[in-house]
């Protein structure tokens, strides 16, 4: 059983305007995905489905066989799925630390220590105490993407959702991020899904789906 199915799932925020047509991907515990596609194809929109922010206009997604409708989406977020939005959405007056026990915190999970906890997060995905202790606005477009990744994490998911997570990188600072997520992957056993219009990313992941604009796609 995939651990992430979408099946036949369909969306338009408006009647004229579909945006997804009877989309039906599989996703699998340990494994690295990207979502390709030309700007308008619907990524985004994908991610935010899989994410439990969205609800599709048709079609069901499965979380170990289950409906998402069907849960807590709250909960859903906050415990089985970690995002990474594409400006990061960090509190910008909190430290790179603060940001991440915020998260632990919100997701109502027994933790005994927040701060060392935290730390250790950082620490694998190389930001060292001195940066873990620096505010956000202080720190570097590759260190805030690390942050969010490491927030991400905190509550322990099962699944990580990525949104353009390399977009704003150089190409160095690229290899790294996508280091973390291959490790992630293989193994830590995550079942990691990135947005991507970057074709190095798509090269890097085990599996690529690619979605085209509507006028593109043949009408089912």
């Amino acid at each position: 059983m995939s651990a992430l199915e979408l099946q036949n799932v369909s969306f338009a925020y408006e009647k004229s305007r579909k945006i997804l047509d009877d989309i039906s991907y599989s996703f699998e515990a340990g494994k690295l995905y990207a979502i390709v596609g030309r700007s308008g194809a619907g990524k985004t929109t994908l991610l935010s489905l899989l994410s439990g922010l969205t609800s599709p206009n048709a079609g069901k997604i499965l979380v170990n066989g289950k409906d998402i409708q069907k849960q807590d989406r709250c909960e859903f977020r906050s415990r089985t799925v970690g995002i990474i939005f594409q400006s990061y959405n960090l509190l910008p007056h909190l430290t790179a630390r603060e940001n991440v026990e915020l998260s632990m915190r919100a997701s109502g999970k027994k933790i005994t220590d927040f701060k060392g906890k935290s730390r250790a997060l950082l620490a694998s995905v190389g930001l060292d105490e001195s940066l873990a202790d620096r505010r956000i606005l202080k720190l570097s477009g590759g260190e805030q993407q690390r942050v969010a990744i490491a927030r991400a994490l905190s509550f322990e998911p099962d699944f990580i959702l990525a949104d353009e997570p390399t977009g704003n990188l150089d190409l160095s600072t690229q290899d790294e991020i996508m280091a973390i997520f291959t490790r992630l992957a293989h193994e830590e056993g995550k079942c990691v899904i990135l947005v991507s219009h970057s074709p190095d990313v798509a090269r890097a992941v085990d599996v690529v789906y690619e979605l085209a604009p509507m006028k593109k796609r043949r009408a089912s």
